[in-house]
C-alpha cells in the first residue's frame, strides 16, 4: 500500500494551505463549544452497580418489601450523641426534633421513629403521636424513664438497632442513638445499593438540617443519602477546581522550559485548549454525563497533547537550525511525525477502547471519551499545530514578532544529550544479556503484582474524614467544601453494630406457602459461617420467621395458631401456612410482615447480622454459601455483597482490558511496521519496553498498597496506550535514521533528538498528571500517582531498554552485527561508522 501519497497530501495542506487549516479548526472549535453547555453530572457508586445479579436482587427487595423500602419514599437519620442520649433531657430533644420536621409540610414526612419513641410508648401505650410521647416523657420521673428504657430493650426488637453498641442496660444509658424520618418522594429515589450523584432527598435533607438546627438541637445531626449524593458532586467540582489550575501551572512552567519561546508556548497552549473543548463538547453533544472517572480524561489528553506538541516543535527546530525555511522544514517534520502520531494514536485508542470489555458502564464511558479525545489530539497536534506554526513563522518574516529560541532539546553538544546516550552505551555492551535480565526481572515483578488488591467501597468516592491542612489553606474558590459524610459514616460504623454495613441479605423466591418453606428458612440459620453473628448457636437474623415468633409472644391467639401448625415444636409453623400468613398480615404486625414477605407469598428476604470487622470478601463468600443451602431460588445480596461483586468485575475488567490492549496493540504495531517499514518484527520490538512498564506499574501498585478500584482498574490498559507513545517515537525515528546511517549513529541521533523531546514531555506530563494527587477524591488521587509513575517508567524503558532491543532487532534483520556479538561488549568497535549503510527491510 502506497501510504506516502496520503502523507504528501496532508503535508501539502499543512504547508501550502496553513491559513485555511487554522480557520477550519477554529470554526470547528466554535461548533464543539456549543456542546459544553449540555454537559450533565453523574456521581456516586450507583452507576457502577447497575446490571449485576446481586444488585438486581437488592432492587427487587427494595421494590417489593414495605413502604419504607419502596421507590417513592426515602429515609433521613437524626444522629444524636452525648453523655447519655437516653436521659430525660436528651430524649425530649430528639422527640422535639421529630415534631419539628413533622410540622413542615415541605419535608413530606410520613412517619418518624426513634429509641425515644419506643421508650415513650413504654411509659404510655396510648401515646401514638409525637406530641403525646413528649408529654409522656415530660411527666415521667428519671426512675420511671430508666425502667422504661430497660423495658424497651427487653420488649422491642427495634430498640437495640437504634442505640449505640455501648448501651448499658443496667444504667439505662448510651452515648449515641438514631432517629428515623420517612419522607414521601414522588419522583422516586435510587433503589439500589449504590449512592447516586443526584437525589430528590438532597434538598429535603438540607431543609431538615436547617429545621433541626434552628430548633436548637445542637447535639442532633441530620444525615442521609441526599447529603451523600451532594458530597459526591461536591468532590468532583472541588477536585477540578484544585487539579486543573495546578495542572495548568505545571504545564505552563515545563512548556516554557521545553519551548523557550513565547509564541510557540502560546500555540502549544491553544492546541491543548482546542483538544479539551472538542472532547468535552463531544460529550455534551453526545449526552454523556461527566462522572468521577472522567476527571482523569483532561490530564490524559494533556499528557498525549504535550508529547505531540513538543515532538512537533522539536523536530521542526532540528530542521530549522540547519537553515531550512519554514515550509520545507515543516514538510520534513510532518512527513515523519504524522506516521508516528498515527501509530501512537492507534495504539492509545486500542488501550482505551479495551475498557469496553468491562461490564461497568462508567468504565465503558471512560474508554469511549478518552478514545475520542485522543483522536482529536491527533488532529489538533498533527495538523493544526504544524499549520499554525508555519503561519506564525511566515508572519515572523514580515513582522517583528520576537523569537527567543530555535534550539531543539537534546542537541549533540548539550549535557542533556550526553545523559540521554546512556541507553546507547548499554545497547553496545552485551545488549542481549541486558535484555534477558530485564525481561526475567519484569516477569518476577509481574508475579509479585498478581497479588494486588481489588476493592470497591463507598469511601473510594468520598473525601477523607479530615481534609489535608495544605488544601484548607487555599483561597476561595479553590478551598474545598466542608465535608462531613465520611466522618458520619465512620461514626455510624463505630457506634452501631446493626447498620447496613454489618448486614447481608438473602433474597429467596419460591412457593412460600409450601409446608416446609419456613422450616427451610429456619434451618438456613443453623451452624452459621464465621463472619455471621451467632445468637444461641444460630445466625442472628431477621425474617418472616422472626416476625412470626415475635408476634406469637405478644398475641396469645396467634401463638395457639402457630403451635397447632408446628409439628416439631420448634416455634416455626410447618402446616397451614396460608392461614398463618393471613392472620399475621391482618394483625398489628402486618406492616412488619410485609417488610419480609410479599403479598403474593412468592418472595421473601432474610437479613443476617455479620461481624462489623469482617472483610468484604469473607462476608460475600459466607452469604453466598448460605444462599446455596436453600432449595428454593436464593440470591446473596446487600450492599457488602453488591460491592464485592463490583470488585470482582473490576478485577476481571482490568485483566481482560490488559490482555485486549496488549494483543490489540501488538497486532496493530506488527501490521503498521510491516506496512510502513517492511519489518513486522519492529512492532514486536516496540512492545518490549511497554511490557516492562506494565510489570513495573502493577508491581508498584502492590508495593505502595494501591488497590485496583473503579478508577485505577483502567491504569494497566492506559499504561499500554501511554507507554507505546514513548516507544513508538523512538522506534520510528530510529527506523528513519537507520536508512541513512550505521547502527550506532542511528541510535545516537534518535536518543539525542527524540530522547530530548521525550524527556520534556515526560517531565511535563508527570507533573501535569501528578497534580491529581491533590484531588479530594481519593481514587483520582491514587490514579494520578500511579499514572505519573507509569509515564516515568515508560520514558526510562524507552531510553534504557528499547535501544538494546533495537540492536537485537537489527542483528536479526541485517548482517553487520552478528547474533553472537549481542552477548559480548563492544559492538560499536566492530562497525564502520564512516560510511552510511544501506539497510534491507524484512
Amino acid at each position: 500500500m502506497d501510504y506516502q501519497r496520503y502523507i504528501d497530501w496532508a503535508d501539502d495542506r499543512i504547508v501550502e494551505d496553513s491559513r485555511k487549516v487554522v480557520i477550519v479548526f477554529l470554526l470547528l472549535t466554535g461548533v464543539f463549544a456549543i456542546g459544553l453547555g449540555n454537559i450533565s453530572m453523574a456521581a456516586g457508586t450507583s452507576q457502577f452497580t447497575t446490571g449485576l445479579p446481586a444488585e438486581e436482587a437488592l432492587t427487587d427487595i427494595n421494590r417489593e418489601f414495605s413502604s419504607s423500602f419502596s421507590a417513592d419514599t426515602g429515609n433521613t437519620q437524626l444522629i444524636q450523641e452525648g453523655t447519655n442520649v437516653l436521659s430525660k433531657e436528651s430524649m425530649l430533644r430528639m422527640l422535639r426534633a421529630q415534631e419539628r420536621v413533622e410540622d413542615h409540610d415541605e419535608l413530606r414526612v410520613t412517619s418518624t421513629s426513634s429509641a425515644a419513641t419506643i421508650v415513650a410508648t413504654q411509659l404510655d401505650p396510648e401515646a401514638t403521636t409525637t406530641s403525646a410521647q413528649i408529654d409522656a416523657v415530660e411527666e415521667a420521673t428519671p426512675t420511671e424513664i430508666d425502667q422504661a428504657v430497660r423495658s424497651a430493650d427487653e420488649r422491642s426488637p427495634q430498640f437495640s438497632g437504634l442505640v449505640s453498641s455501648d448501651f448499658n442496660r443496667k444504667s439505662a444509658s448510651a452515648s449515641a442513638t438514631i432517629g428515623l424520618v420517612v419522607h414521601e418522594i414522588p419522583a422516586g429515589i435510587s433503589e439500589g445499593s449504590g449512592q447516586g450523584g443526584s437525589s430528590p432527598l438532597t434538598s429535603i435533607q438540607k431543609q431538615a438540617d436547617f429545621t433541626v438546627s434552628s430548633a436548637g438541637q445542637g447535639t442532633i445531626t441530620v444525615f442521609g443519602s441526599g447529603m451523600i449524593a451532594e458530597e459526591f458532586s461536591n468532590v468532583i467540582v472541588d477536585s477540578l477546581l484544585i487539579v486543573v489550575p495546578a495542572a495548568v501551572l505545571f504545564i505552563f512552567l515545563f512548556l516554557t522550559i521545553a519551548y523557550r519561546d513565547l509564541a510557540d508556548l502560546a500555540l502549544g497552549l491553544l492546541a491543548l485548549l482546542i483538544t479539551i473543548i472538542w472532547t468535552f463538547g463531544f460529550m455534551g453533544l453526545a449526552g454523556i454525563a461527566f462522572s468521577q472517572m472522567l476527571i482523569a480524561v483532561p490530564p490524559l489528553l494533556l499528557a498525549v497533547g504535550i508529547d505531540f506538541g513538543i515532538h512537533a516543535v522539536n523536530r521542526y527546530r532540528e530542521e530549522q537550525v540547519q537553515g531550512i525555511p519554514p515550509g520545507p522544514a515543516m514538510r520534513t517534520t510532518t512527513d515523519q511525525l504524522l506516521v508516528a502520531f498515527f501509530i501512537v494514536t492507534g495504539t492509545t485508542v486500542i488501550g482505551f477502547l479495551s475498557n469496553f470489555a468491562s461490564d461497568l458502564p462508567p468504565i465503558q464511558d471512560f474508554g469511549l471519551v478518552a478514545s475520542i479525545g485522543i483522536v482529536f489530539t491527533f488532529f489538533t497536534f498533527g495538523v493544526f499545530l504544524p499549520a499554525a506554526k508555519v503561519e506564525l513563522d511566515r508572519l515572523r518574516v514580515r513582522y517583528p514578532i520576537p523569537t527567543f529560541s530555535r534550539t531543539p532539546l537534546g542537541s549533540e553538544e548539550s549535557r542533556l544529550g550526553s545523559v540521554l546516550r546512556s541507553g546507547v552505551v548499554i545497547a553496545t555492551n552485551a545488549p542481549a544479556v541486558f535484555l534477558v535480565l530485564v525481561l526475567v526481572s519484569s516477569a518476577g515483578v509481574g508475579v509479585y503484582a498478581s497479588e494486588v488488591d481489588t476493592s470497591f467501597t463507598q469511601e473510594d468516592f468520598l473525601p477523607p474524614e479530615e481534609t489535608p491542612a495544605y488544601l484548607q489553606q487555599l483561597p476561595e474558590p479553590f478551598k474545598p467544601s466542608d465535608y462531613s459524610v465520611t466522618e458520619q459514616l465512620n461514626f455510624l460504623e463505630d457506634k452501631f453494630e446493626s447498620t447496613q454495613s454489618s448486614q447481608s441479605t438473602v433474597y429467596v423466591e419460591g412457593h412460600l406457602q409450601r409446608d416446609d418453606a419456613l422450616e427451610e428458612i429456619y434451618r438456613a440459620g443453623e451452624d452459621p459461617p464465621e463472619s455471621f453473628v451467632r445468637q444461641n448457636g444460630r445466625a442472628e437474623s431477621t425474617s418472616i420467621v422472626t416476625v412470626i415468633q415475635d408476634h406469637a409472644e405478644r398475641d396469645p391467639e396467634f401463638r395457639r395458631l402457630v403451635e397447632r401448625n408446628d409439628r416439631n415444636d420448634n416455634g416455626v409453623p410447618d402446616d397451614n401456612l396460608r392461614e398463618v400468613y393471613d392472620y399475621l398480615f391482618a394483625s398489628s404486625a402486618g406492616d412488619q410482615a410485609r417488610d419480609y414477605l410479599t403479598e403474593d407469598r412468592r418472595s421473601t428476604r432474610v437479613v443476617y447480622t455479620v461481624k462489623s470487622d469482617a472483610e468484604q470478601d469473607e462476608v460475600t463468600a459466607d452469604t453466598r454459601q448460605v444462599a446455596d443451602d436453600f432449595r428454593m431460588t436464593a440470591t446473596a445480596t446487600g450492599q457488602t455483597v453488591v460491592f464485592k461483586a463490583v470488585s470482582d468485575v473490576i478485577l476481571e475488567s482490568a485483566l481482560v482490558s490488559l490482555a485486549l490492549a496488549l494483543v490489540g496493540a501488538t497486532v496493530f504495531l506488527v501490521f503498521i511496521y510491516w506496512l510502513v517499514e517492511g519489518s513486522p518484527l519492529l512492532g514486536v520490538a516496540n512492545m518490549v519496553p511497554v511490557l516492562v512498564t506494565v510489570a513495573l506499574v502493577a508491581g508498584s501498585m502492590r508495593y505502595f498498597g494501591i488497590a485496583l478500584n473503579a478508577i485505577t482498574a483502567t491504569i494497566l490498559a492506559i499504561t499500554i496506550g501511554l507507554g507505546v507513545d514513548y516507544s513508538v517515537h523512538v522506534t520510528h525515528r530510529f527506523a528513519d535514521e537507520r536508512e541513512r546511517h550505521d547502527l550506532i549513529t542511528a541510535l545516537d541521533l534518535t536518543v539525542r533528538g527524540t530522547g530530548g523531546a521525550l524527556l520534556g514531555s515526560m517531565l511535563t506530563t508527570v507533573f501535569g498528571i501528578g497534580v491529581l494527587a491533590l484531588a479530594v477524591f481519593p481514587a483520582i488521587g491514587q490514579f494520578g500517582v500511579i499514572t505519573g509513575m507509569s509515564i516515568a517508567y515508560a520514558f526510562l524503558a524507552s531510553m534504557l531498554v528499547l535501544p538494546a532491543t533495537l540492536v537485537v532487532w537489527d542483528a536479526l534483520v541485517n548482517d553487520d552485527v552478528s547474533v553472537r556479538s549481542l552477548f559480548l561488549p563492544g559492538i560499536a568497535s566492530g562497525l564502520d561508522r564512516d560510511e552510511p549503510a544501506e539497510r534491507t527491510r524484512s
